[in-house]
């Protein structure tokens, strides 16, 4: 086009030849050959005028499919001849189905260029939806290749750039999980159809948390599963607060149980205890009157009075268990509660083959509205238990710390290099009647009592075990800012 203009424009003498196409802003330039000196309002007033020449400047209207397409201005020095405005009319109409060919070409690349532009908007909008979700998130396509990768799966002690991620496999960026696992679960979304759900542990953080993973089968369009997104989520607050619930309610359960038939079971219990002790003066009457009796009967009735006195613990236990006291509550500095626990034990004869590291926190705020006997309880019946996990030999720690914020501000921990607990155990220890110790050693209701006094506390109990390396109890408690 330009350089058909050109040809006009070196024919004629011409200081100017420019194609002016209508849009909906008015008139305007779109080719050009020579020095630009014609206005859009000098076209549109030629094209509105009967002549459409002013002298030095003759424009020819262009007409396709009868519609006005534009003008062809040409800018001369001099009056053209008949002929020479003849030759730029038939240029004008010359040129007209390529002008309209141009014309829908460009205007086809517009709406092309608009299409693209809205795309990428949306495109980038819907990455940054995805990035701005809590949990991890990438898509595989059948070759396992990895399709989008979320901001979430870029940080973290595992995580991998999007850059790094995107194109390679799952298995080249997932090394730490076995191939045969992973390509077993993306099959059966494959083949099934059907989304996949399942939870994980993990230590790749240097502590135990648990993921909730799902596996979505996606399709672009009627097909077969084409794809499958797959999410992430750190459920482990979530977990131990469901299991802090759970706990509840069988605590709950086993008080109300506890409630209606722990003082019958006290009746019966107190007339065995009676009779037994009847029967033993009997006996002392009969054996001063000179009468042989048998050699075991005072081993039996030893026997009974023990067993009695340890069915009483356990209604005891468990009436103290489902009725707390209405303790009185005061202002509490919960060093001075772990120290006076530990006075208390300081005579105990197997804790003096122990030794027991205190570490305490000076600067930690005091514990509002708590009992400190009701505390001792908890830290006595915690020790206790790091006593029988290490034997007669070993090391007890117990410390004090600032928690990270006032409802969790004080934290203390017991913790024991015993025989630990088993995982399948961890969920069940308090539970009332469950106990990991030696038939004789323990009725399975501390730890329900302990839980009970710090729920009570507006706290909560925490335990981390290793089997075979020990145990650490952690008591949490809400604090006040000032002392």
């Amino acid at each position: 086009m330009p350089q058909c203009l050109e040809l006009l424009r070196t024919a004629l003498g011409a200081a100017e030849c420019a194609i002016w196409l209508h849009a909906p802003a008015g008139i305007r330039r779109t080719w050009g050959a020579g020095v630009e000196q014609v206005t859009g309002t000098e076209v549109e007033a030629l094209l509105a005028a009967n002549d459409p020449s002013s002298g030095v400047l003759v424009v020819a209207r262009i007409v396709s499919a009868d519609r006005r397409a534009g003008a062809l201005a040409v800018r001369v020095s001099r009056t053209l001849e008949p002929d020479e405005r003849v030759l730029v009319t038939a240029v004008g109409n010359l040129l007209a189905p390529e002008i309209a060919h141009a014309e829908k070409s460009r205007l086809l690349e517009v709406e092309v260029e608009s299409r693209t532009t809205e795309i990428e908007r949306e495109r980038r909008f819907t990455e940054k939806i995805i990035d701005a979700l809590p949990v991890g998130l990438y898509v595989i396509d059948r070759e396992y290749r990895i399709q989008a990768w979320n901001r979430k799966r870029e940080t973290g002690m595992q995580g991998v750039s999007r850059e790094e991620a995107i194109g390679r496999t799952i298995f080249e960026i997932l090394h730490r999980q076995p191939p045969e696992m992973l390509r077993r679960e993306f099959d059966d979304v494959f083949t099934t159809g059907r989304i996949q759900e399942y939870q994980m542990e993990s230590l790749a953080t240097g502590e135990l948390r648990t993921y909730r993973i799902t596996k979505i089968p996606m399709r672009l369009g009627d097909s077969a599963v084409t794809h499958v997104i797959t999410t992430g989520e750190d459920v482990t607050e979530w977990k131990e607060a469901q299991q802090r619930f759970a706990q509840a309610e069988k605590l709950a359960a086993i008080g109300q149980l506890a409630a209606g038939v722990m003082h019958e079971i006290n009746n019966p219990l107190a007339t065995i205890a009676a009779c037994a002790e009847s029967l033993g003066f009997k006996l002392d009457d009969v054996k001063k009157a000179g009468s042989a009796i048998p050699a075991d009967a005072a081993e039996y009735l030893h026997i009974i009075d023990n067993e009695v006195g340890r069915c009483k613990q356990i209604v005891d236990g468990l009436l103290d268990f489902s009725r707390p006291k209405q303790a009185m509550k005061e202002r509490v500095d919960l060093n001075e509660v772990v120290e006076k626990t530990l006075l208390l034990l300081k005579h105990h004869v197997r804790f003096k083959r122990l030794t027991v590291n205190s570490e305490l926190d000076p600067t930690m705020a005091r514990v509002p509205q708590a009992n400190s006997e009701q505390l001792v309880q908890v830290f006595m019946a915690l020790l206790l238990n790091a006593m029988d996990a290490i034997g007669d030999r070993g090391i007890i720690t117990l410390r004090t710390r600032r928690g990270k914020s006032i409802d969790e501000g004080a934290v203390a921990e017991v913790t024991d290099q015993g025989h630990g607990i088993a995982r399948s155990e961890l969920s069940k220890i308090f539970e009332p009647f469950y106990t990991t110790k030696a038939p004789g050693r323990g009725t399975g209701l501390g730890l329900s009592i302990c839980y009970g006094i710090i729920q009570d506390h507006s706290g909560r109990i925490e335990v981390d075990s290793v089997l075979g390396q020990g145990s650490t109890f952690r008591v949490i408690l809400p604090t006040v800012e000032h002392q």
